[in-house]
């Protein structure tokens, strides 16, 4: 069997994406520049470590690799960093990407899934949020994200390139063995943030207590990250047998308020979870909620972790875990 090119493979999703390919026994080649990944989260294949920058390096990789396909988790992810450090987000999100993308198209390697956001749709017009949703980012994370995929579309129309995104929502959750999980530094996301101050007896915050929603806090979207890894796959299967290419959302289409999702760790963790109320942070729609019709629909994708309660078990026994 021909390789599958994991770019950004010892990430928090790219390494839930390696265990799953291997698991279907695909032949898997990781790139990583271990600048926010962690080799440790690696269950197998075979690891280079480098940039998409190097061109000579890619090359070398697609010479003396039969490569099927690539994925690509090499992005910077932070919404709040992309703010401050707009160029760092550039030059990395796109400009990188770009180099990925000419290294394919001179090996003639023409499938490509690239791990984007909801992000690109900005301040929502309705929810749930479905792929027609108009796509105005509100900040430069977004922005790199929705331009690489406008990037895949034109490269479609000149050259050929077949290319599914896929739009995730929140990803959150940890591998049911408890072996891998979530490891950012710093780390921005809720369930994470919540299971830390549990572990730590302290509080958390929370950004914004006057939304207009039932109990006045953001309401959000999680999807487990095997539930990602799954549509992936599923995604590849696609284009292994000749799907054109398209765009999903990939959520579980039911909204959590902040709230919800610390009582629920405190139910989880057995825990009392204290709170301390700060102001919103600039840029939080009150609601964001996928709908993921049309994956389910024409990949089949079906989710197994669609209870809230379940997934923040999952992310309890790799943080309770990890040393």
């Amino acid at each position: 069997m021909e390789k599958i090119l994991v770019v950004g493979g010892a990430g928090y999703i790219g390494s839930h994406m390696v265990k799953a390919l291997l698991d279907k026994s695909y032949p898997v080649l990781v790139l990583d520049n271990l600048s926010t990944g962690h080799r440790e989260l690696l269950t197998g294949g075979e690891f280079v470590q480098g940039s998409l920058g190097d061109r000579a390096l890619l090359d070398r990789l697609f010479t003396d690799n039969k490569i099927s396909a690539v994925m690509h988790f090499a992005a910077f992810s932070l919404v709040g960093e992309s703010v401050q450090n707009p160029l760092k987000y550039y030059r990395n999100n796109i400009t990188e990407t770009i180099s990925l993308i000419e290294a394919m198209l001179r090996h003639s390697v023409h499938r490509f899934i690239f791990s984007s956001t909801a992000a690109v749709f900005g301040e929502p017009e309705r929810t749930p949020i479905d792929e027609d949703h108009p796509c105005r980012p509100t900040n430069p994370y977004g922005s790199t994200k929705l331009c690489v995929e406008r990037i895949l579309a034109d490269c479609d129309t000149a050259h050929g390139l077949k290319s599914i995104c896929l739009r995730y929502f929140n990803a959150a959750g940890a591998d049911a063995s408890g072996t891998i999980g979530e490891m950012h530094d710093p780390e921005s996301h809720l369930i994470p943030l919540v299971l830390k101050c549990a572990l730590a007896r302290k509080p958390i915050k929370i950004f914004g207590t006057d939304y207009p929603t039932p109990d006045s806090t953001c309401i959000r979207d999680y999807v487990h990250v095997t539930d990602l890894a799954q549509a992936h796959l599923l995604a590849l299967q696609a284009l292994l047998e000749g799907s054109g290419s398209c765009a999903y959302n990939l959520g579980n289409s039911i909204g959590y308020s902040v709230r919800q999702v610390i009582d629920l760790a405190g139910k989880v963790t057995g825990k009392a979870i204290q709170t301390i109320e700060e102001q919103r942070r600039a840029g939080d729609p009150a609601i964001l909620v996928a709908d993921s019709a049309k994956i389910k629909r024409e990949l089949h994708w079906q989710p197994m972790y669609e209870d809230l309660e379940k997934i923040i078990a999952t992310a309890w026994k790799w943080h309770s875990l990890k040393p």
